[in-house]
């Protein structure tokens, strides 16, 4: 069986859950299964985005036309 017809079987077998207490612990499963690409970021990489994001907050921007200009 492959993963689009997987999923549409799950599809079904959620749809046909009548216990709402059920799908809620069905819903809580997936999002903690669910991965979250800041997650696999290394520490370097996560403090890095977090710099540039305090940097845009205190108004350091560049012009992507300046950038372009500086790295070729």
């Amino acid at each position: 069986m492959d993963l689009q017809t997987s999923k549409i079987e799950l599809a079904k077998l959620i749809l046909s859950i009548e216990s709402a207490e059920f799908v809620e612990k069905l819903k809580a499963f997936v999002i903690r299964e669910k991965k979250d690409f800041w997650d696999e970021l290394s520490l370097s990489e996560q403090k890095e985005i977090d710099k540039g994001i305090k940097e845009l907050d205190n108004g350091e921007r560049v012009l992507f036309d300046d950038y372009l200009k500086k790295t070729s």
